[in-house]
This record gives C-alpha cells, structure tokens and sequence, in this order.
C-alpha cells in the first residue's frame, strides 16, 4: 500500500517539477523559469500535510464521499461565513445547478457579462434559457450596473454577475436591482474566492455569499485549487441548499429515491482532502499575490499607455490574475515581445461571448457591447501567483519598460 501511495504523490511530483522548474539563464545569472502559476512552487511548502492528506484518503478507500468531503465542505462554510457550501464536481456544474435549482422555464432570461470565460453563459444555454448581455466597466472589468437595467425585460429571472480577476462586482447595486424587480442573483465568484466586499452599510460578506448562491471552481490554477477538477456552491437559504445537494446527486436525498431531475457531480474525497489543507493557506496565498501585485503596481506605474489593475475601495482585490490594458496596437508586439524573453502572457479573453460562433444564434452583433469588445484587443494578462520571486518580478517589469521605451 505505501508503495502505491508513494507513486501516487510521486505522479504528481513529477507532472509538476517538468512543468514549472525548468531554469533558464537570464542577464547571465541563473533564475527559476517564469511560469504563469507554479503549482509545483505552492505545493512544495505544503508537501507533507498534502501528501499525507492524499495517503490517508487512499488507505480508507472512501474515494467518493468520503469524511474529506463533509470536513471541507464544513470548513469552507465557516471561511465563507455562510449557511451552506455544497461541492460538486467542477465550476461548470456549480453554475448549471444553480440555475437548476431555481426552476427556471425555458426562455427565461439570465442577465450577465459578454466579457467572462465560455462556462458562465454555457451554463444557461444548456438549460434552454436565454443568456442576455450587459456591458462591462472599462476600469474594472465587471458588468456594468447602468446596462443591467436597459437589459431587463418582463422574462428577466436571474442576474447573473463574474467577479472577474479577482475583484467584486458592483454588488451594493446588482441586490438593490435584484431586489426592486424581484430577481434571483448567482454570483460566478471562481476568480475571486477570498475576496471580501464591503456594502456601503457597513456589512462585510465574501465573494459567493451575497446573492442567493454563489459558485466557484476549484481548477488547479484558482487561488484556492485542487489537483484536478471541482467546484462548489453557497447560500444561505436552507431550501436552496436542500435542493442543490438533492440535484448534484441525481435529484436525490435518500439513496435510490429521486424526487427530481438531478446530475450526477462529486467532488471527489482526495480533491476535498487537497483542498482543506489548503483552504489553511488561502487568506497567506491571496496576501502573497497582492504583494507581487504591489511591486507591478509601482515597478508599471510610469508608462503612459498602460492601464494597471483597478482596484475597487468597496472590494478587496485577490488578484487570481494581474491585467494590464494597453493600446490594441502594442498588445501582440509586447507579447511577442515577452515571449522572446520566456516571459508567458495569456489572454483572457481574446473574443467576448456574444461574437462566439456557438452564441450568435441569440443575435448579437459587432459594435453591440464596444466595451468588452475594446478589453478583448487590449487586455494582456502577465504571471500572477503565489511563489513569484523578486528577481522574477523585477526582469518581468523591465521587459515590459524596455519595450515601450524601444518603442
């Protein structure tokens, strides 16, 4: 048995160190290769409380709802300050089963961003409903409340805000929207679990407990990830919870008795058990990321044609990513640019929903939402994660500075 548990970890071991530990010569000094997120990095620190966590869910063999589930799940609503923190089986779902448990007929309208990743508005279609767009902010990069309003119409039933990057939306306003036309409100908070936000009354909640559910991912690359696939829901409606545990086990609360149309979507035990030993970690993680995010804030601050992050006063920024917003002009030649450098970039997103071959049929067209259709040639995502080194940190900047100045 421990022979098998060691091949396990050591699977890992080695996926991650071929990944993200490759060096590479740099201004003649030896430097760790820069990676968009080092998971190898992250899991080093935490090696033997991980690798003891995964040993102890192989020797109980309960790989499927195992105590490692209730134990996160119990441990996450206490984080969150929440009622109830249902898992499931990865981002997507959490967002589809939210939906489903609010009984939505078809043609029903779900308001959200165009400037989000596919799984927010996929959600929708696939139940029959009818995703409706609303513009984004230029600064922060969330929906804009102001479009919220012109998009509603007699069949709106949900809003349905992304926390985008790492930072809040505008939730004082989306409740109040909610409120005044009798609207459900799902939060896509996957980008920004450990973010809190502060209502202009003073209360504090976390991103994902302040409309009636709440959904994140745990894909390996989120501030809180897990060695594979997983996700979860939040609310603090008893009767929301009851039927979001009920649908992501086939629509059932007693074992081979159904009483509505559920899917089939676990977390499984070893993701849990990964999962709560890094939950511990969350809060040291999201600190670490602002503080790489505080030396590109100052290392940036004087090139004129770049935009830095904004940083919202009512929300704490977790900063999931770190992303600039230059001209569309400079956007591809600063990523070659980087790329020459073995400095990665990534682009999210390179194309907003409503331009998306698989969502025209909702009729949409260019020009309709200039915003997100701006951000999308402009927007330039640079590494962002929890073991970025100032030596890292300060050849990333001077690249960026050294092109703009050659420019």
């Amino acid at each position: 048995m421990y022979i098998i548990i060691r091949g396990y970890v050591q699977t890992y071991t080695i996926f991650f160190t071929f990944a993200f530990l490759k060096n590479h010569t740099y201004n003649n000094y030896r430097m760790e290769k820069i990676a968009m997120v080092d998971l190898f990095g992250q899991y080093k620190k935490i090696r033997n409380e991980i690798d003891s966590a995964i040993q102890n869910v192989v020797e109980s063999t309960a790989f499927i709802n195992g105590p490692a589930v209730a134990a996160f799940q119990k441990n996450l609503e206490s984080y969150l300050r929440t009622g109830h923190a249902i898992t499931c089986g990865n981002g997507t779902d959490a967002l589809q089963i939210a939906l489903m448990s609010l009984e939505l007929e078809p043609g029903d309208e779900v308001i959200t961003t165009p400037f989000t990743f596919i799984a927010t508005v996929e959600a929708i279609a696939l139940l029959g409903l009818k995703p409706v767009f609303a513009d984004v902010c230029s600064r922060s990069f969330n929906i804009n409340t102001d479009e919220i309003k012109k998009a509603i119409t007699g069949r709106t039933r949900v809003l349905l805000p992304v926390h985008l990057y790492g930072q809040c939306a505008d939730m004082d306003s989306i409740m109040d929207i909610a409120q005044k036309n009798n609207l459900y409100v799902i939060e896509d908070a996957a980008q920004a679990l450990g973010s809190e936000y502060t209502f202009s009354s003073g209360v504090k909640k976390m991103a994902g407990t302040m409309g009636h559910i709440g959904c994140t991912s745990f894909f390996p690359s989120k501030n809180l990830g897990c060695f594979g696939d997983g996700g979860a829901m939040f609310t603090d409606n008893p009767e929301l919870g009851r039927k979001i545990s009920s649908i992501r086990k086939h629509g059932s609360t007693v074992k081979y008795f159904h009483e509505r149309t559920g899917v089939n979507s676990r977390l499984d035990t070893l993701q849990a058990a990964i999962l709560d030993v890094k939950l511990k970690y969350l809060d040291q993680y999201n600190q670490a990321r602002a503080k790489a995010a505080d030396y590109y804030d100052d290392a940036l601050k004087g090139i004129e044609t770049l935009t830095l992050p904004k940083r919202m006063k009512q929300s704490a920024h977790i900063f999931h990513t770190y992303t600039l917003k230059t001209d569309p002009s400079d956007r591809d030649p600063l990523r070659e640019f980087l790329k020459s450098r073995d400095i990665p970039t990534m682009l999210y997103y390179p194309l907003p929903m409503h331009l998306q071959e698989g969502y025209l049929k909702y009729g949409y067209k260019k020009g309709d939402f200039p915003v997100s259709e701006e951000l999308c040639s402009s927007v330039l995502s640079i590494p962002m994660h929890t073991e970025l080194k100032e030596d890292q940190l300060e050849f990333i900047c001077n690249s960026i500075i050294e092109y703009f100045k050659s420019g």
